[in-house]
Formats: structure tokens, sequence, C-alpha cells
């Protein structure tokens, strides 16, 4: 505290317990920083209810693209074994979209563009996956071991199905028939959070106090994003304009 405060009113001064403009700086600090954590559970709350939200059966249904799976070939679905089949299926299927029914997807060869039908394929889990989905010993009997390579050059085991022929695939009619509630309270007050972190640009504020350090999204606002080839993909009236802006 100030002493000229105590030679002017006395020891009684130090009762009231007074803060410096130092303390009031921090205090300020504090608080506002108690302000951030406080929005930032609220975000999480509400994050949680939008997620929790029950889904209702949607009146009437409609169709968005189609949806492509794999199911037992006819001589299987007739076969002795069709239900062990069907166990194994059951585990490693996978399903794919598209706004096609023939699930055609356009590909660049040697500078034309091709029509080629997208390809789909049974899953291959990891090792540790393959562990937990309870395979029985015959039906671990019918898988083998693969090594692929992924990123940075690491190899991975896998375990892929050894008689994927048993398997056809099927095209369906993706048919859209639940949809959940929309909270508009919940969605204006979230978007009403985003837009003032982002707008006072806080994001990083408020990582720093979570976890001490700078959070990965804050990475990207430091530095504003430069395009590498600027002239890419624009029309030439476009490419004039930004000559003349560089000149």
């Amino acid at each position: 505290m100030n002493t000229k405060l105590i030679q002017e009113y006395g020891e009684d001064i130090l009762c009231y317990r007074l803060r410096t403009a130092r303390q009031k700086k921090r205090m300020l600090y504090k608080d506002f920083e108690k302000k951030l954590l406080k929005i930032n559970r609220e975000e999480i709350k509400l994050k949680l209810k939008q997620r929790n939200i029950e889904w209702v059966p949607l009146v009437p249904p409609f169709q968005k693209g189609w949806k492509r799976y794999f199911v037992l070939r006819e001589d299987v679905v007739v076969s002795k074994q069709a239900w062990f089949f069907e166990n194994i299926l059951r585990k490693i299927n996978t399903q794919d979209w598209s706004h096609r029914r023939d699930f055609k997807i356009t590909k660049r060869r040697y500078g034309r563009k091709k029509q080629v039908v997208k390809g789909q394929q049974l899953l291959k889990p990891y090792d540790y996956q393959f562990s937990k989905m309870n395979f029985s010993e015959d039906e671990k009997q019918l898988f083998h071991e693969v090594f692929e390579y992924e990123i940075r050059g690491k190899t991975v085991k896998r375990y892929a199905f050894s008689e994927p022929w048993r398997f056809v695939l099927r095209v369906r009619p993706n048919m859209i028939t639940m949809v959940k509630n929309n909270d508009a309270i919940i969605e204006s007050r979230l978007k009403e959070i985003e837009n003032y972190l982002e707008r006072n640009k806080l994001r990083e504020k408020l990582y720093k106090l979570l976890d001490g350090k700078v959070g990965w999204r804050s990475n990207y606002a430091r530095y504003e994003y430069k395009e590498k080839y600027v002239y890419k993909n624009k029309a030439f009236s476009q490419v004039l304009h930004l000559i003349k802006e560089e000149t």
C-alpha cells in the first residue's frame, strides 16, 4: 500500500485492506480468466445436451443417395454354413454411400477423365481390433495376416478374410427415417459463444488456461493461409487482376 496514505490517515487504514493499482490490475485479469473458464464449462454442457437429443421418426421418410454393402452370395445363403459366414460378415462388413446408383467416380488417367466404379473391400481389422472381435477358433482359421504400408512408411499388421468370393455387393436406396430434434435455444447459445471466442481471438488463451499450452487450432490461426499456386484454377481475368495487385 502507498505509504502516503498511511501517513495521511494513520495505520487504521490498514484494516480496510485497500488494494494497490497492481493488485487491482491483477484482479481484473483473474476475473477475465474465470469468465473464460465459465464460458468453456457452459459450452461443454451445451454440446453434451445437444449430443443427447433424442431421435424421432421422420414422416414421411425421404431418399438421400444410395448405400452399398456386402451380403452373402446366393449359393452360400442356401448352404448349411450360411449362419457361420453370416456371423463373420456381421463383423467385417463395410458400407459406402454415393449420390449415384452405379457408384462411379471420375478419375484422371494420362490427362483424360474416365468414369470408373468406386472400389469397396471388406474390413481388414488391425491386430488390436482382431483380438476384440470375439472370433471363434474356426472363424480365425479363415483369416490370414497381411502387412501394409501406411503414413510415414510404417508397416502394420492386419487380418484379411481368405474367402471374399462368398460375399457380393448390394446397392439399396439410402432412406432417411430418423431425424434429431433441433433445440433452437442451445444452437443459438453455442453460436453466440463461438462468435465471441473467435471474434476476440480467445481460443488460444482458453487453451493455455486449460492445459498450459497452445492448442492445435491456434497454430493455424497465427498465420494467414497463403495459397501455394496462386494462379491455379482461376480465370484469365482473375489472373490479370492478381498481377495488377502484385505490381
